[in-house]
């Protein structure tokens, strides 16, 4: 049986998370990106930064579309205690975002921004993520041997930091990697049909 998609799917994304997620639902692809400096207001709520940071990417493609293609843009940031963790800029800056939420719980946002050529549309979804509480050898170690430096929040739920410091989450495990999957799909289901 073969999935059929009645689009072309862009992914606008560099990620190598994201694009994995997408062919592991079965869908094709190609890749186009776009440079877009990802600065959004001071006074916008934390929960929001996300969709709009979607929203600007996929604003970025507006009049290069054409009718049969639609783009998926993405933007995933991590919240804690309030404070809006983008990717960190240095080593410093890891270490500091993963003891900052070493025994506490954050919030994963990731959202999604669908474009055509006429029309966009932007869901987020949210995940809880608890982490037990690390030793500073253990945060040291994950920066220094993983380097997470183009992850939001410093880490990556599928390596080591994941498998051994995360207590529990509420939520979408692929949301925390970058794309809410179950939450795409159900927005791609009019597109796609199967096929024997």
């Amino acid at each position: 049986m073969n999935l059929i998609v009645s689009k072309k799917i862009i992914l606008a994304s560099k990620s190598p998370r994201r694009q994995q997620l997408l062919e592991q639902m079965g869908l094709s692809f190609e890749v186009r990106t776009k440079e877009v400096e990802e600065i959004f207001p001071e006074e916008i709520e934390a929960a929001d930064v996300a969709a709009y940071l979607a929203s600007l990417k996929g604003k970025a493609f507006e009049g290069t579309l054409v009718e049969e293609e639609l783009l998926i843009t993405s933007d995933t940031v991590v919240v804690n205690d309030g404070k809006v963790l983008g990717k960190p800029a240095d080593e410093q800056e890891a270490l500091q975002m993963i003891a900052g939420m070493s025994g506490k719980k954050h919030q994963v946002y990731t959202a999604v921004c669908l474009a055509t050529a006429d029309h966009q549309e932007v869901f987020t979804d949210c995940t809880e993520v608890v982490f037990r509480s690390l030793s500073k050898e253990e945060i040291a170690y994950y920066v220094s041997t993983y380097k997470p430096y183009d992850k939001a929040g410093a880490y990556g739920i599928q390596e080591w930091i994941g498998l051994i410091g995360i207590e529990r989450i509420e939520g979408s495990y692929f949301n925390v990697m970058g794309l809410p999957t179950e939450k795409l799909y159900t927005y791609l289901k009019p597109y796609i049909s199967y096929e024997k």
